[in-house]
């Protein structure tokens, strides 16, 4: 017979028959147990833990000894593990000058943007020195690694580190491939881009005056890392940036603002575009707030002086799987009262892609039918 071959002599009985028989253990009633039918239209959107909208204060990281301070919202979310956000873990990282603290995530992505201070980071790639305004990634790394301040205010440096811990615990896997190489935006070069931008022609008209930090490895995306995403935006004195939404979830770092700066929030809006019974969050510098996934949300700067903002999401994610649907109120407003309901605001902004689509109908080009021929396999058996 030909080695590996195997034989069932008793070719008419039953398989668990034949399992329980060799003392195998036959798991069939064992699976159904588990197994739940639901019906579809009361099913369909389950009811979940709420993302909460709720701010991590500036005092955890400006105030005691060395320390991580994470913005767990497990609790909220109904999951086992420390989380922020279904995909993604916020937390501060507190260094006292001459002091050093390690830190190490189960993550595909590590962003690490330095609220204040100097100091040098180091990891298994080698050493990143830093300071007040840079930000840095690294990909998945097997070593911890060592914070260290050399310098700053309130007693030392403070970073604002964001990982997809939280994705990896929901999935149970192991983050093996780097997708990226370790990648630094400093202070100066952002402040330089915006200000480029500030003044082309055009500017006052954009709903944001910020930029989106991408990264060489995410050439379609053009996001942080695979995963995550980030923008550095800029709010002039007295003005308002208009409602937008998008599917994820938004980890809000304020960088700079004075009081009567705050962002207002709503899963929904009238019929000219106005917010619906809002909720305000006030942006505390140094501090972090949630927006949740889908809601409307606008920003506001009653103050004298220009008002930054740095949201960390996991849109790198979305984008890829083309399900970020950002949209912005006026264009939704237009729309709307043009008689059109978007499906995907993907689609309808790529006015080529809509022309690419067409019909698919039985036996036409365009329907798949060719599989792959299946290599015949021999059984003859040899003496």
């Amino acid at each position: 017979m030909a080695p590996g071959k195997v034989i069932d002599a008793d070719v008419n009985a039953p398989a668990s028959a034949s399992n329980e028989k060799a003392g195998k253990r036959v798991l069939n009633e064992e699976m159904q147990r588990r197994a739940e039918i639901h019906e579809y239209t009361s099913s369909a959107n389950p009811p979940m833990g709420l993302i909460p909208v709720v701010a991590h204060a500036p005092e955890l990281h400006e105030e005691g000894p060395t320390r991580i301070e994470p913005f767990d919202l497990s609790t909220d979310l109904k999951v086992p593990y420390v989380a922020t956000s279904p995909n993604l873990l916020a937390a501060f990282i507190r260094v006292l000058t001459g002091e050093s603290i390690t830190s190490k995530a189960l993550a595909t992505s590590q962003a690490f943007y330095v609220i204040r201070g100097t100091g040098s980071s180091e990891s298994e790639f080698g050493v990143t020195n830093w300071s007040e305004g840079d930000l840095f990634v690294l990909p998945t790394t097997q070593l911890p690694i060592t914070h260290t301040a050399t310098g700053g205010d309130k007693g030392g440096a403070a970073l604002y580190w964001v990982s997809d811990e939280p994705l990896m615990r929901y999935l149970g896997t192991l983050p093996e491939e780097q997708k990226f190489e370790p990648t630094m935006w400093t202070k100066a070069a952002l402040l330089d881009r915006v200000e480029e931008i500030r003044h082309t022609p055009g500017a006052t008209e954009l709903n944001r005056c910020g930029v989106l930090l991408g990264n060489t490895a995410c050439p379609q995306t053009k996001t942080l890392t695979h995963v995550l995403w980030s923008l550095l935006n800029s709010l002039a004195p007295h003005s308002v940036q208009r409602p937008h939404r998008h599917n994820s979830v938004a980890l809000d770092l304020a960088v700079h603002a004075l009081p009567n700066v705050y962002t207002l929030m709503s899963p929904s809006l009238d019929a000219e575009g106005n917010l619906l019974n809002p909720v305000r969050v006030d942006w505390v510098e140094g501090g972090v707030f949630v927006t949740p996934p889908g809601w409307w949300h606008s920003h506001h700067n009653e103050s004298d002086q220009m008002a930054w903002v740095l949201p960390m999401q996991d849109a790198g994610l979305y984008t890829y799987q083309r399900t970020l649907d950002i949209r912005f109120v006026d264009e939704e407003v237009r729309n709307a009262k043009g008689g059109r309901i978007w499906g995907s605001s993907f689609a309808l902004k790529r006015k080529e892609r809509l022309e690419s689509y067409k019909d698919v109908r039985a036996n036409s080009p365009d329907v798949h039918t060719k599989t792959p021929k299946l290599q015949q396999q021999d059984t003859t058996e040899t003496a």
